[in-house]
């Protein structure tokens, strides 16, 4: 065997494996956000995030891949159904795909905070599957397809801070506000009310979950294990993730006097969103930085939306959206001469001399992505919301949407009415 057929087969099992991580973040989301919602939706929320992958898995076959990656300027054009052919020495196309369908998924699970406790269940079926074909690969296409408009102006997005996480949090945002507040999120004069999710076991064990899943997420996306430059991307990560859980404990502590857990855990969340689209191109200390920032942007995000009547269940537009705008402007200020060299994509950051070039560019990416799916999330919801309303009815969310879409409970322990038990026949009785 020769040592590039070697090489093609570590590179294709290492893809694979990340493709197995990001995948399993979905087990993560599910924990985190049926841990951050109410006992009586959260058979409801754990369900849908199964059904979401599963309507991405067929929609991204069959078209998004083609979107996304396919020949083209503005959008793909060829390779449906993946009838893409790989290159010689080149990845399969299916392991790429089933990569790139780990992405589109998260991207979709994090649209969905935006909708939870509220929405129908046929609503996210439509939804999603529009997003993973009208929505995801546009702005996809852009950035990372080989011809995409965005990439030939340089933009760097190494794994996904806006592609993935700014397009799942402004269709987060859009939903949460056409869906209206949770009934009793917010009494008459405005003032918030505190809905606790049920069981922050969960949203701890979710969040370490898709801590670990991210390993694969932006190591995974060098695509190659030979060089072992796939560490490096691991570090920088692992580092903004960890910088990102103690600003946000800091910040939250100062402001209210007390480490809130909920807090904490969306700090590491923001974190990893904002060094996902420069984990290859800053250095370690500036990977501190950016996570810091991102933890403690998250607490203030949070707070001011809330404070402007927005009722945003898990917070997926202060986590996703607005870390995945610093995360993207961030390469703008940080991106190393050396790293932007290697990767080759872009040029170096304003700290490093660069001037205001790449700044800018990421800015544009920033904003044509954010209005492009702010206006097409707001369609499709609009249109469906005329066809057959997005919204449960004020009976049905009160009962919960484990028990009005599905039928039965989560906890279904909670609704049996107790019965006697029968004490065991004592060793007398029995003999």
């Amino acid at each position: 065997m020769k040592i590039a057929d070697v090489a093609l087969a570590v590179d294709t099992v290492w893809v694979m494996l990340c493709a197995i991580l990001v995948i399993f973040m979905q087990a993560g989301f599910a924990l985190l956000e049926a841990g951050s919602t109410r006992m009586k939706n959260a058979g409801h929320i754990a369900g849908k995030q199964l059904l979401s992958f599963s309507i991405v898995a067929l929609f991204f076959w069959a078209f998004g891949y083609a979107l996304t990656f396919g020949e083209g300027k503005w959008i793909g054009t060829t390779g449906w159904f993946l009838n893409i052919p790989a290159e010689p020495g080149a990845l399969p196309t299916e392991i790429l795909y089933l990569f790139q369908l780990s992405f589109a998924a998260v991207s979709l699970a994090i649209a969905w905070g935006g909708f939870a406790e509220r929405a129908k269940l046929s609503v996210y079926i439509v939804f999603g599957a529009l997003y993973t074909v009208l929505i995801y690969p546009v702005v996809g296409h852009w950035i990372w397809g080989a011809e995409g408009w965005l990439h030939e102006w340089g933009k760097q997005d190494f794994a996904g801070s806006t592609v993935v996480h700014l397009q799942g949090g402004i269709a987060a945002l859009v939903a949460t506000v056409m869906l209206k507040p949770r009934l009793g999120k917010f009494n008459k004069d405005g003032t918030p009310n505190l809905i606790p999710g049920h069981n922050q076991v969960y949203s701890v064990l979710g969040v370490l979950i898709i801590w670990l899943g991210w390993f694969g997420f932006n190591p995974g996306s060098t695509l190659t294990a030979m060089d072992g430059f796939f560490g490096y991307v691991a570090l920088t990560t692992n580092l903004a993730a960890a910088a990102g859980a103690v600003a946000a404990m800091v910040t939250i502590r100062m402001l209210t006097g007390k480490a809130e857990i909920p807090t904490i855990l969306n700090g590491v969340l923001a974190a990893l969103v904002a060094i996902t689209a420069a984990c290859a191109f800053v250095e370690p200390w500036a990977a501190v930085i950016i996570g810091a920032v991102a933890g403690s942007l998250t607490v203030f995000s949070a707070l001011y939306f809330e404070k402007k009547g927005i009722d945003d269940p898990i917070y997926a537009f202060s986590v996703h959206g607005v870390a995945g705008i610093w995360g993207t402007l961030s390469t703008g200020f940080f991106a190393s001469p050396r790293l932007v060299e290697k990767v080759g994509i872009g040029k170096a950051g304003l700290f490093y001399g660069g001037g205001w070039t790449q700044l800018g560019v990421q800015a544009l990416g920033v904003a044509v992505s954010a209005i492009y799916v702010a206006i097409v999330s707001f369609l499709i919801l609009w249109i469906l919301d005329k066809i057959s309303g997005i919204r449960v009815s004020e009976e049905d969310e009160l009962l919960g949407l484990d028990l009005s879409e599905h039928g039965s409970y989560g906890y279904p322990e909670q609704l049996s009415v107790p019965q006697p038990v029968k004490a065991a026949a004592t060793q007398e009785e029995a003999s």
